[in-house]
């Protein structure tokens, strides 16, 4: 049995979490952190938890304590693993980590995005990029996790098969995004509410958004050089779920682009090609963790179309942290992640 610690539960990610890691065979939580809810039980705060967690409250962050853990997920805001990861890998504890902090390889390209100083650039060399589909081996000897970002998860698995196989102009990727609220988080924003998102559609950081550096850092690796990507993320009325819309010149149109995606994935449990013609909906995978793409080129032209569908809030974070956990400690993947999408 695995043991689990969390800090920074009370926001949506690590709520999902703890729905996740609730039915998992295999691992337990016993220790939730929250400095400001600190002695509240877990299923007051969360009452679809009742029955799971009972006995278990959120606590001050204790190093000691989660130092006993086997691995300590951080689902914070940005900033907040750079201070506690390093005491928490040098007490021989696992590392998987929600936020930004260790996404990006450059500490001086992260400070220019987030604001601040990176807090913790000595461990950099040691955080994986937690994308299974590109390093699963990475990520079975890993120390520190840096979960990708949803955005980047959806628009990386749409893109790889075309510049992996080199078919793509590289300078000229387009990446049309849509977001639903939950996105933004559980904070307080007059952006996400209802009153404000509700019947609206609107771009948003079309200058540049803190996501598109972690993305154009990933397809730099898969095409093996630089790549020119243009990010347009979108804020849409629904509580959860990304669409990516992705367009790119291939310089190769005789290439069977749906056997290239098929061959791509046929092995990744948790992403679906879905059959020539499809448009993948958002709703097909509420609660799961699974990207489904179809991939079009409209009119023959060479002109591709990948259509790029997940859960934010599960293979955008909670549910892509808990599969980089089986995939560390030796476990089937799939475990506690198998079930399907809710509808309607």
């Amino acid at each position: 049995m695995v043991k689990v610690g969390i800090v920074g539960g009370t926001g949506y990610t690590g709520v999902e979490l703890l729905r996740l890691l609730a039915q998992h065979p295999q691992a337990e939580v016993v220790v939730i952190t929250s400095r400001s809810e600190a002695g509240l039980p877990v299923a007051d705060m969360y009452p679809n938890l009742r029955g799971h967690y009972d006995g278990l409250a959120f606590s001050v962050p204790d190093i000691a304590t989660l130092g006993a853990c086997d691995v300590v997920f951080f689902a914070t805001p940005h900033g907040v693993a750079h201070s506690l990861a390093g005491e928490l890998l040098n007490a021989g504890t696992r590392v998987i980590d929600l936020s930004a902090d260790f996404r990006l390889q450059d500490s001086v390209e992260w400070a220019k995005w987030y604001g601040q100083p990176h807090g913790a650039p000595e461990l950099l060399k040691d955080a994986v990029y937690g994308l299974p589909e590109v390093n699963r081996e990475q990520i079975k000897q890993a120390r520190l996790i840096a979960v990708p970002g949803c955005y980047p998860t959806a628009t990386q698995l749409g893109f790889l098969p075309l510049l992996e196989a080199g078919l793509a102009d590289n300078t000229r990727l387009i990446a049309d995004c849509k977001s639903g609220v939950s996105g933004a988080g559980r904070g307080l924003s007059i952006g996400s509410l209802y009153s404000e998102a509700n019947e609206s559609f609107k771009a948003y950081a079309v200058k540049g958004h803190r996501h598109l550096p972690e993305i154009t850092q990933g397809l730099r690796r898969a095409a093996g050089g630089d790549v020119g990507l243009t990010f347009v993320p979108h804020l849409t009325p629904m509580i959860r779920g990304i669409h990516s819309t992705l367009y790119a010149t291939v310089v190769d149109k005789s290439v069977d682009l749906q056997a290239l995606f098929e061959k791509r994935y046929a092995n990744e449990p948790f992403v679906d090609v879905m059959p020539a013609g499809s448009h993948p909906e958002t709703r097909s995978v509420r609660g799961a963790n699974v990207c489904r793409i179809a991939v079009h080129r409209p009119q023959g032209g060479d002109l591709v179309v990948v259509l790029s569908v997940i859960d934010n809030l599960v293979k955008g974070a909670s549910g892509q942290a808990v599969q980089n956990m089986n995939i560390m400690f030796g476990l089937d993947e799939k475990l506690g992640l198998s079930h399907a999408g809710m509808m309607p």
